[in-house]
């Protein structure tokens, strides 16, 4: 199984513990971004996973790279030039104050990167999956553009697609979001979301439901992914389900929807450590499980046992294995400590 993820992987401050920015003194440094992480899980669960971008020829751009080689991912299809990292700022929330990302992003060097950067003709040579999310399209029109390239060329190959929305009001317009996903979800197999990201990209809303008090209607969800389904011809759709108690607290799963017909996952009470990557690993591990052939209910189980996981683990990378997630997902859910 080859898996080739496209976009930004930037460097991640935050301060130490759930220190606020106005009283940190030191930040700690880690890599991340929404394909970068997807592209990490693969790897763990022993997936052949490629990651492609553009960094900076100079020493940060190479600890990215570096940051993802350890973890086995290809980063031989990433290009080099362009003048700087991304650079994402994280305030980890706890109690009743949220979490707070802060970007400095613009300029980067993958949002100035050009067509001729990549050549999805050898990048895709034995690929089998290819995913995005609406997190690079948005970085620039340039590589909307590069975008559009890319899954054209996944297409002419007959490799599938995966798609998580991922809706970002501080890189772009819900207007904007619109009329461009539009055209590249017209690619796209597999369509992942959350709550709000159907709603903020297309206005397709569930009906009875409110994010912000935690009511979740599993029926107007169902009716979402229907919706979908029927505008752009996805062959699945999964979205995930947060019922946020508060920015420590949280139940969560997700449904997966395919043939006209909706499973549910099991439903887990975490208490979190860091929630940033949460929907990444998610991704990656539905992206595993559809791969390996698992039918649908097992898919759905596995992928928000995954992320259930990460949620426990400081930084973007979910890293677990597939027998921790199978142990989850099978019903030891007790943290007991393993001796």
């Amino acid at each position: 199984m080859k898996v080739v993820t496209f976009g930004e992987i930037m460097m991640r401050l935050n301060p130490e513990g759930y220190l606020r920015f106005l009283q940190a003194e030191s930040f700690v440094s880690t890599f991340a971004g929404a394909e970068a992480n997807v592209a990490v899980s693969l790897a763990n669960y022993g997936v052949d996973a490629a990651f492609v971008t553009k960094l900076p020829e100079h020493d940060i751009g190479q600890c990215a790279i570096n940051s993802l080689r350890k973890f086995g991912v290809d980063t031989s299809f990433i290009a080099r030039g362009g003048d700087r990292v991304g650079i994402y700022f994280c305030e980890k929330g706890a109690s009743q104050r949220p979490s707070m990302v802060i970007y400095d992003r613009a300029n980067s060097a993958i949002a100035e990167a050009s067509p001729s950067d990549f050549d999805w003709g050898k990048i895709f040579v034995g690929a089998d999956w290819f995913h995005f999310t609406g997190i690079t399209p948005a970085l620039s029109d340039g590589l909307a553009d590069i975008t559009l390239e890319a899954l054209k060329a996944a297409k002419e190959r007959g490799i599938t697609v995966s798609c998580d929305l991922n809706f970002r009001n501080k890189l772009w317009s819900k207007e904007k979001a619109n009329k461009v996903m539009s055209s590249l979800c017209r690619y796209v197999d597999f369509c992942i979301a959350n709550e709000e990201d159907a709603k903020d990209v297309f206005g397709i809303e569930a009906d009875n439901t409110d994010i912000n008090t935690g009511k979740l209607d599993r029926d107007g969800y169902v009716s979402v992914a229907k919706k979908l389904t029927e505008k752009f011809g996805f062959k699945g759709v999964a979205i995930t389900l947060r019922d946020s108690i508060s920015a420590s607290d949280n139940n969560w799963s997700a449904m997966l929807y395919t043939d006209g017909n909706a499973v549910f996952s099991s439903k887990y009470s975490m208490h979190i450590v860091d929630r940033v990557g949460g929907g990444d690993s998610f991704g990656g591990a539905l992206i595993y499980s559809l791969l390996s052939g698992y039918k649908s209910q097992k898919a759905i189980d596995f992928a928000v046992a995954a992320s259930c996981l990460k949620h426990s683990i400081e930084g973007d990378y979910n890293m677990v294995s597939v027998n921790e997630v199978n142990n989850l997902a099978s019903g030891n859910a007790s943290g007991r400590v393993r001796r």
